[in-house]
Parts: structure tokens; C-alpha cells; sequence
């Protein structure tokens, strides 16, 4: 197992949770998980005005700038135009990573389609505050690769969005097959590799290396657009299935104990919400016509498909 990056080991210890409060007009739930804080709220999200200029990626006032990608022939919106605009979201499940007994200052640096809003959830930070302590004005756009000053952040919380959706009738699981890695170097690898929008899977649970949280879960455009993925043609499961990848080589290591606590959690959050049962939780090599070892040999299927049959 990878030790967490410094930034958090020196930052944030895990010593307790903290509870976090939301507005009364939000929350539909508060429940407290044995693992750590997990809350489950509705977060609806207006449809945007015709004439209006921003882009709600999840929330219209945060926004994530991203330069525009090309369009495939004969698919996705129409030659010329940018990528398919965000989903709206109806929910948004979260549960605490790391939790701190103070309020500390730490500087993010922002993936692929990464919003305002989002770390705004993660950190337990206001929108508001994290503008200004960049000297930015409320709405601007963030950049991939941006570094942000998040203050007096509470912990770190893995944040879903669900979104309603009667497609998703699988989840794949993916390993990265590399040591290290985090959504921003794939994504630039994706789309190196030819892939239509980057980033091929949907969420991607990192290990603790490039200054990533150990057991953190990125969650990927494709995601967030409720785009198809390009992570297993074999069955059609890019248009299915749900593509989760966890960065590490399991054919030669085991993924970190975060990495297990993460994967349950949004397995268990996905299957739930979309009505997906625990059978169709598959492997990429389980699925037929797929030729690969993925997600490793050494993966733990057996405690991963007893977690998510366990009450």
C-alpha cells in the first residue's frame, strides 16, 4: 500500500469526522455511514436560458474551461461545435475521505471539467471564498491543471452527482495498469491515444500519487456529460456500462485499502441509484470478446462482491 501524499498526511489526520451541515432547502438526508460521513442530497439543477452564455457543469455558476475537442464523424454534436454540454444532476451523494479536527489551507490543483461548485463540496468551502482567496471573480472559468488555494478546508469528501438515466446497466471495472496517475495525465493520454473526448472511463479512483488523495475519486467528463465511455467495446459496454478504473498495476499489487474503501462505496452508490445488480458488477477481462487481464490478476474480487451483496 502507497502512503497518502503529504500534503494530506501533514495536513489532515484522520482523527474524526466532523459533521457538515447543508441548506435546509438541499438536504434530504444527513446519515452518518460506519466509514465516514456519507450524505445523499437533491441538488436540482435549472435548465439554462437560450440566450444564456454559461455552461452548467452541474451548477451555471461553475464553470470549468476547456478548450474545444473535435468532433468524430457521423456522431456527437455537430461539426464545429464544442463537446456535449454537462447532464443536469438530480442528486448528489458524498462521503468523507479524509477528515480533520481543524480548518486547514491547501492548494488543489484542478482536473478535467473539475468545477467551483465541486470543490466547493469536497472541501466544505464556500464557492464564495474560494473566488476570492484566488482573486477571482465570482463565474470565472477554471483551468485544467489550474492550482487553487482552498481555505480553511474542513477535510476532503469524494462527491457523486447522479443523474437520471435508464441506460447504465453495468459497471466495468478498470485498472490503470501503471504505478501512478491521476484523471488529468489520463485524460491527456486518452486523447494522445485518439479518444474521442479524453478521458475514457467515467470515474477514476487514484492511489495517492501526484498529489492525489489515496482512495479519491475523480470523477470524469464523461460523467459529468453522461456521455458514452471508451473503456470496453467488447458487449457494447461503452454505451452501457458504467467504466470505473482505479490507478495501479494489479497484476503485480493489491490496490490500497483506500482505494477498496472508495471502489465499495461508489459501487454501492451506483448500483443503487441506477438499479444495477451486484451480478452485472464485472471485470473488463469477464466481459465476453474482451482479451485482457484487467483488472489484474490480483485484483479482490472475492471481498468486492461481498461487500456489495452485504447489508
Amino acid at each position: 500500500m502507497k502512503n497518502p501524499p503529504a500534503v494530506f498526511s501533514s495536513l489532515w489526520k484522520p482523527s474524526g469526522i466532523r459533521a457538515v451541515s447543508l441548506p435546509i432547502l438541499v438536504v434530504i438526508t444527513v446519515f452518518i455511514a460506519a466509514q465516514g460521513c456519507t450524505r445523499r442530497s437533491v441538488a436540482p439543477v435549472p435548465a439554462p436560458s437560450p440566450s444564456s452564455s454559461s455552461t452548467p457543469y452541474e451548477k451555471p455558476s461553475a464553470r470549468t474551461a476547456s478548450p474545444p475537442r473535435p468532433t468524430p464523424p457521423g456522431t456527437g454534436p455537430a461539426p464545429g461545435s464544442t463537446a456535449p454540454k454537462p447532464a443536469r444532476t438530480d442528486v448528489v451523494a458524498e462521503k468523507c475521505l479524509i477528515a480533520s479536527n481543524g480548518h486547514q489551507t491547501v492548494t488543489h490543483e484542478v482536473g478535467p471539467l473539475e468545477t467551483v461548485w465541486r470543490l466547493s463540496r469536497v472541501y466544505d468551502v464556500s464557492e464564495e471564498a474560494i473566488y476570492a482567496a484566488n482573486n477571482l471573480r465570482s463565474g470565472t472559468p477554471i483551468h485544467v491543471g489550474q492550482k487553487l488555494i482552498i481555505p480553511n478546508a474542513s477535510g476532503m469528501r469524494n462527491v457523486i452527482a447522479l443523474y437520471p438515466s435508464t441506460r447504465w446497466k453495468y459497471i466495468v471495472v478498470h485498472h490503470t495498469a501503471t504505478d501512478i496517475g491521476k484523471a488529468a495525465l489520463i485524460d491527456r493520454s486518452h486523447q494522445d491515444r485518439g479518444f474521442w473526448y479524453g478521458l475514457g472511463y467515467h470515474f477514476l479512483i487514484d492511489n495517492g500519487t501526484l498529489g492525489k488523495g489515496d482512495g479519491q475519486i475523480e470523477v470524469a467528463p464523461r460523467w459529468v456529460r453522461q456521455q458514452s465511455g471508451a473503456h470496453c467495446k467488447a458487449g457494447g459496454m461503452n454505451e452501457r456500462a458504467i467504466g470505473v478504473a482505479l490507478v495501479g498495476n494489479f497484476n503485480e499489487e493489491l490496490p490500497t485499502s483506500a482505494q477498496m474503501d472508495s471502489l465499495t462505496y461508489l459501487l454501492r452508490t451506483l448500483c443503487s441509484h441506477y438499479g444495477i445488480s451486484p451480478q452485472c458488477v464485472v471485470g473488463h477481462r469477464d466481459v465476453d470478446g474482451a482479451a485482457t487481464d484487467c483488472p489484474g490478476k490480483r485484483f479482490p474480487w472475492a471481498s468486492t462482491r461481498r461487500c456489495l451483496v452485504s447489508p
